[in-house]
């Protein structure tokens, strides 16, 4: 006797379910935008943290909760993690999908309340609205739409939620590493592109300190026994801006440049800060070593330079598997009559350091919005149905390897 043949889920059949929750939507959307939780404020994102662990809570995931400390030993606001076993175990074909969002804006206390919530015709504005209190709550209202729909044929789903993105996700980021390792995909919740496109690929970005060091002198009587090592710095300024354009996917930029304190000395010491930025990991290696290569060779006699790296942010590349996952995101797109495109983009985010630990990653999953960062900031209140309707029915596609 043969199993029973099973259905792929339908991103139509759940668009009514995601209609019915646009007015719960809206009311939570306009509770959260009221919290001001920037990056530095953890007393407020803690509060959106309360909010998300207890709507985690009531969907039966178990929610771990982790307060991060920095390098510089502070801390930010706690990490959540929530976790939902399936009804399909790995063996069967059941998969584990990640689902990540960030808790954390750009802005600084008292903005929510000098900006608050607004909705004009079918654009919701105020601070986060889009990035990324909008994918935060389309994620937790598409869980609620599989849980109802009873479409739980995966291994698991695992809720991250993050303090610090909007800083780099400095404390978070060993966390988020740890929550991402032995998941099969991953689908990041930032919200989709102006015109609706979901992100493919990310560039990587890794900064640099380069230390030059010269020998000081008398500049108006001995300047010769001197070594300049702000001429040093411009040579290299010069060199590193100019490895733009030697391959197609990588930018230099030399940022920050400082050198010596009194124009009455032959400049003994410089620094630039340089970053680097690539779509694949070989790019960031190839800039490294030119970086590497031209700090050997400084252009000013009795001068050396040390480079340090300061960071890196790997590369949510472009891969067969994302590709995959992207097509399985176009299929469930035409069902709602949507016509999705995949870009690529030069803004990290913790997708990257989801990519890092080798799980794919499909970028853009919240309701279309935009003006991220700025006062304009927008959320396109018309898409929620239909975006978290998409979202819903590609996490119970992928959930389940017998769908593929």
């Amino acid at each position: 006797m043969t199993a029973p043949t099973r259905r792929r889920p339908r991103a139509q059949d759940l668009l009514p379910y995601a209609e019915a929750r646009l007015s719960r939507f809206l009311s939570d959307l306009a509770g959260l935008v009221a919290i001001d939780s920037g990056s530095y404020s953890p007393a407020g994102v803690n509060r959106v943290a309360d909010w998300t662990a207890a709507k985690l809570v009531a969907l039966d995931f178990a929610v771990e909760r982790v307060t991060p400390v920095g390098a510089d030993g502070k801390t930010t606001g706690d990490v959540l993690i929530g976790r939902r076993a399936g009804r399909l175990a790995a063996r069967d074909g059941g998969r584990r999908i990640l689902l990540a969002a960030h808790m954390d804006t750009v802005f600084p206390d008292g903005t929510a309340a000098a900006r608050p919530f607004s909705l004009r015709g079918r654009l919701a504005h105020g601070p986060g609205v889009s990035d990324d209190k909008g994918g935060l709550l389309a994620g937790l209202t598409a869980l609620d739409i599989l849980a109802e729909a009873r479409l739980e044929e995966y291994a698991e789903i695992v809720f991250l939620a993050t303090p610090d993105e909007e800083i780099g996700s400095p404390a978070s980021r060993p966390v988020t590493e740890r929550a991402a390792r032995g998941v099969h995909f991953a689908l990041a919740l930032e919200c989709a592109r102006e015109n609706g496109d979901l992100v493919i690929a990310r560039k990587g970005v890794s900064d640099f300190l380069l230390t030059i060091t010269g020998r000081a002198a008398h500049s108006g009587i001995e300047p010769e026994r001197g070594a300049n090592a702000a001429l040093a710095a411009a040579h290299l300024v010069v060199a590193l801006q100019a490895l733009n354009g030697r391959w197609e996917d990588v930018t230099v930029n030399v940022g920050v440049v400082r050198a010596g304190n009194r124009t009455n000395i032959v400049c003994p010491e410089a620094e630039l800060r340089v970053e680097i930025r690539s779509a694949t990991t070989a790019g960031m290696v190839r800039a490294q070593a030119a970086i590497e290569e031209a700090a050997d060779r400084p252009g000013v006699a009795g001068t050396s330079v040390v480079v340090e790296q300061l960071d890196l942010c790997p590369p949510m590349e472009d891969t067969d598997l994302t590709h995959r996952m992207m097509a399985r995101a176009r299929s469930l797109g035409e069902e709602l009559g949507l016509e999705l495109g995949a870009t690529a983009t030069g803004g990290v985010g913790d997708a990257n350091i989801i990519a890092g630990v080798g799980v794919p990653v499909l970028d853009g999953l919240g309701p279309v919005g935009g003006a991220d960062h700025s006062p304009e900031e927008w959320l396109d209140t018309a898409t929620v149905p239909e975006r978290v309707a998409l979202l819903a029915a590609i996490v119970a596609s992928l959930g389940d390897a017998r769908h593929a």
